[in-house]
């Protein structure tokens, strides 16, 4: 068989399913994906935690020196 008439049997077999048919293979494909995951430890959890936090709170300090420093400007500069 060619390439396009493997490829229009294909889109046959995939129009034969019905919708409770493509939902119950799209469940059975998201589990067999969740089951190759590697989840982290505990420990490891709570360290990434604890970096994103730090990462997080760092970025709203530089934000808000930026901020402050904006507004002391402007300030300065309109009166």
């Amino acid at each position: 068989m060619s390439e396009s008439a493997s490829g229009a049997a294909s889109k046959q077999r995939g129009k034969r399913r019905g919708v409770l048919a493509r939902v119950v293979l799209f469940t059975r494909q998201v589990v067999a994906e969740l089951r190759k995951v590697v989840w982290p430890t505990r420990s490891e959890l709570g360290t990434y935690f604890v970096v994103v936090v730090f990462f997080i709170l760092a970025i709203m300090l530089f934000t808000g020196v930026l901020d402050l420093a904006f507004n002391r400007a402007v300030t300065w500069l309109f009166t």
